[in-house]
């Protein structure tokens, strides 16, 4: 299962970064390969000052070795070997009506003292994270992702999106990161669903990204804009910031975990700003996307 997981992902950031780069039509994605000295490495891809993409990265890696303390830790271990693979992009437009996007999907496994497999599980899931709202885009992003969900479980979607409104939550400020999507972690074998089930389940959601954001990219694109809102796009970016370093499980994983860090911090926007208290103007576009984040909605 490992190496067919890292397969697919090595041939979906391939689908990926190519399909971007046609759409950007002006930078490329630059190919950083790394290795990792406990074992172990990764292929990270990171486009920056293009037509669309200020910055982006689509990176996939795959590392293994002894567990580190704070996996042994959380699983209750006193020793153990792991394996861990998995694909992870984050896209931040110039443009602030093109919506930042974050996905990942991810497969683990780990190992007795005797290299055999104790556990295993697929994780993953995609958020999108506008700076302002137009509901048509929420609507498309979720039914995308709806639909592949429902082509494995009727209950999926609605769990999923739920985990992701929760995860994606900004408890220091009391609002979300963004709209929302998927969000599901530890999908093990069970009596109702083999390991091949999840795998076709995780691959459906990767193979779908691209039809849930393209499309909204496409749409927005050439809308013209101020630096007013060039300013809340900023604004709205330290945000996203401050989840991914105070939050983020992926994030806090690398970084207990010896990671690369340039490909860690990938996900941080180039240009952010704090500014002291700000409020948008009531019942301005800028209010309308705060008043979501502060009550995420069902969107289908």
């Amino acid at each position: 299962m490992k190496n067919k997981f890292y397969n697919y992902i090595e041939n979906l950031q391939n689908s990926i970064t190519s399909t971007l780069e046609k759409i950007d039509g002006k930078a490329k994605f630059k190919e950083d390969i790394w290795q990792r000295e406990e074992g172990g490495g990764g292929k990270t891809r990171v486009i920056e000052n293009g037509a669309i993409f200020e910055k982006g990265g689509v990176n996939i890696s795959a590392v293994h070795g002894e567990l580190p303390e704070v996996l042994r830790n959380q699983f209750g271990v006193k020793e153990g070997n792991f394996f861990a693979c998995g694909l992870s992009l984050v896209l931040h437009p110039t443009n602030p009506f093109v919506p930042t996007v974050h996905a990942n999907w991810r497969y683990f496994e780990m190992y007795n003292s005797q290299g055999e497999i104790v556990t295993q599980w697929f994780g993953g899931g995609q958020d999108l994270t506008p700076y302002y709202l137009f509901d048509e885009d929420a609507t498309h992003f979720h039914q995308v992702c709806k639909i592949a969900c429902d082509k494995h479980h009727a209950d999926f979607y609605p769990k999923f999106k739920k985990q992701c409104d929760d995860y994606f939550w900004n408890a220091h400020r009391n609002e979300a990161r963004g709209i929302g999507g998927l969000f599901f972690d530890y999908l093990k074998e069970t009596d109702q669903f083999s390991l091949e089930n999840r795998f076709d389940f995780v691959t459906e959601i990767g193979n779908n990204f691209l039809e849930s954001y393209v499309p909204i990219v496409e749409k927005r694109r050439n809308f013209t804009y101020n630096q007013q809102q060039k300013d809340w796009q900023e604004i709205r970016r330290g945000r996203y910031v401050e989840f991914n370093l105070v939050h983020d499980k992926g994030t806090l994983f690398g970084l207990k975990t010896n990671g690369r860090i340039e490909s860690i911090l990938m996900s941080l926007p180039p240009k952010v700003q704090w500014k002291y208290d700000v409020h948008p103007v009531e019942n301005s576009e800028e209010a309308k996307l705060i008043s979501v984040l502060k009550n995420p909605k069902n969107w289908i």
